[in-house]
């Protein structure tokens, strides 16, 4: 057992690449650190918890925390549960963010048993600081890294999206570990997306950012085209686009209703998927996104643009089709016709938690010989 002065080498911490004007954490320079028996943990939440209270509940760490940075002067923070801690630093420059306060504060408290850095990532300093760690990394993108050499070769496993990405990886470091095991669908909540009996008034809904690059305009392309009326529903956690998209729907006429932004909690959405027939995605240039087996877990087939950069792995027969744009219409109503879906037993069978994080338990237990236990009723994902 680590000293309780350097608390933090019991956590598993996330930094992400999010970086506020001002946090809406009250300010907290001290630990807010609590362990927790790991069958106590409920992996729940959106892509940023599940991964951290996943290792959490599988022995890995006994506490998470998840960091990022705003342009206010204090750290400050928030303790969500006994298992879960999220904490603000003061940053400047970047990307790569970099953070006084972090490296101060990783220093006082010592390096977290594992740190998972996602998107643009952290300076050179925040990484030497966690020299003891267990550095993992993913770029929640299309781009395998998205932050410079210097950066990348601290990482001792990257975890990527499709065996493309790992293939870039080793382009630039040729001896590096790469697991294929995107975080978002792969890490999938069964307990935080269900199916809820019900009506459904939507025939499909598109849970994703108010951003160009989730091509609206491939669903509203789709939508003008199809031989029948088709009622959607849009919900958007983020992004700038909300009213153009909003305006966009009603000049040509279509059936579509909008939620957001700003986002809705996890229960909200799960809710509001449970409104419609299918969920659709229709970006192309993107990471494998969390909502497709999101989607599935509610028990929705989904339609998926086959240009889809990362993520048509999860796009099976069981589980929903792939088409390209100009045939989207055409797919959305195969879809709807068929019955013989089976998306939530199919992401419980493969993609759910449980069989994540024993796979990336065992990546782990090939960089460091002497691993954590890992314990050995994890979830009942029969149900």
């Amino acid at each position: 057992m680590h000293s309780s002065a350097q608390p933090l080498r019991d956590a598993v911490v996330v930094i992400s690449d999010l970086v506020q004007d001002r946090s809406d954490f009250p300010e907290a320079s001290e630990p807010v650190f609590e362990s927790n028996t790991a069958g106590d943990v409920s992996v729940e939440g959106g892509y940023l918890e599940r991964l951290p209270l996943a290792l959490v509940r599988a022995g890995r760490a006994r506490f998470a925390e998840i960091w990022h940075h705003h342009r206010g002067e204090a750290i400050t923070a928030r303790r969500d549960n006994a298992a879960l801690a999220r904490r603000a630093f003061p940053g400047s420059g970047g990307p790569p963010f970099h953070s006084d306060a972090m490296v101060e504060f990783i220093h006082r408290h010592g390096a977290p048993r594992i740190l998972c850095v996602l998107g643009l990532g952290v300076s050179e300093a925040v990484l030497e600081a966690c020299g003891e760690s267990l550095i993992l990394y993913n770029s929640i993108d299309v781009p395998a890294l998205r932050v410079p050499a210097e950066i990348s070769r601290h990482f001792d496993l990257v975890i990527t999206g499709a065996d493309w990405q790992s293939a870039d990886v080793r382009a630039r470091h040729p001896h590096m570990p790469t697991l294929v095991l995107p975080i978002g669908p792969d890490f999938a909540s069964p307990e935080t997306f269900f199916p809820i009996p019900g009506p459904k008034p939507y025939d499909l809904i598109y849970v994703a950012a108010a951003q160009p690059y989730k091509r609206h305009d491939i669903l509203f392309a789709a939508l003008q085209r199809s031989p029948r009326p088709l009622r959607a529903l849009c919900v958007m956690g983020y992004g700038d686009d909300g009213d153009r998209l909003r305006h966009e729907a009603h000049a040509l006429g279509l059936a579509v209703d909008f939620v957001g932004p700003p986002g809705v909690p996890h229960a909200e959405v799960n809710r509001l998927m449970n409104t419609a027939k299918i969920g659709v995605v229709c970006g192309e240039n993107d990471g494998a996104p969390a909502i497709l087996t999101e989607y599935m877990l509610a028990g929705l087939p989904v339609v998926a643009n086959a240009a889809l950069r990362c993520g048509l792995d999860y796009i099976r027969p069981e589980t929903g089709l792939a088409a390209p744009a100009d045939r989207f219409e055409h797919a959305i109503i195969e879809a709807l016709a068929c019955a013989d879906f089976t998306p939530r037993q199919t992401v419980l069978d493969h993609w759910a938690w449980p069989h994540s994080v024993r796979h990336l338990g065992a990546a782990i237990d090939a960089l460091h010989p002497a691993p954590v236990p890992m314990q050995p009723d994890l979830m009942d994902i029969s149900a």
